[in-house]
């Protein structure tokens, strides 16, 4: 499905302006670029746009209010600037999986004061000397990388919830889904045939 397609069915009878969380996940997106998404969605504070396609974020609308972004599994390479202008309060950015090679493409993520929280897992960045001590002294805001700080402490539920979205949450119910699946075919080959 594409894009704009799946805007137009996630609103579900609302508004724009209604929509605070908006999940993506999976959808096409033509030309590696954001589509079908404005700057209506005024309020929005969750966006996740995991395994769309995505080449940049370059048309990323001005979205005031977001807070948490997900865009893992992408073959996003640069132009990270965007992200500043347009997502002032960004507090938690997931860019695992993506074409991140080098730790001087992250050196835009320093204008967002906001952010705490960074994934870089399955990046070539990661596989540099001293990536992590690099990151944190580039964005000296952050308190989470790859799940941890600076002491390699993991980090705390409370500190994954993002004002009700909590990633524990979605967690939570994909391994009780997964536990369900399990009883249920343990009990079909229990059964004789």
């Amino acid at each position: 499905m594409d894009m704009k397609k799946r805007i137009h069915l996630e609103l579900r009878n609302q508004t724009p302006p209604d929509v605070k969380e908006l999940v993506l996940d999976n959808c096409r997106s033509n030309d590696g670029k954001i589509e079908g998404l404005t700057e209506e969605f005024v309020n929005l504070e969750f966006l996740s746009l995991i395994n769309v396609g995505l080449l940049s974020v370059s048309n990323l609308p001005k979205l005031p209010k977001l807070k948490k972004l997900e865009l893992s599994d992408n073959r996003i390479s640069g132009g990270l600037d965007v992200l500043a202008e347009k997502l002032p309060n960004l507090t938690h950015l997931n860019l695992s999986g993506n074409k991140l090679n080098d730790i001087d493409i992250l050196e835009p993520l320093k204008k967002l004061d906001s952010l705490k929280s960074l994934d870089l897992f399955n990046c070539e960045v990661t596989n540099l000397n001293d990536y992590r001590e690099c990151v944190f002294t580039l964005l000296p805001q952050l308190t989470y990388l790859d799940g941890y700080d600076q002491e390699d402490k993991e980090a705390s539920d409370s500190d994954a919830e993002v004002d009700g979205f909590d990633e524990e949450d979605e967690e939570g119910e994909e391994g009780q889904w997964s536990a369900a699946l399990n009883t249920q075919s343990a009990s079909w080959t229990s059964f004789p045939h």
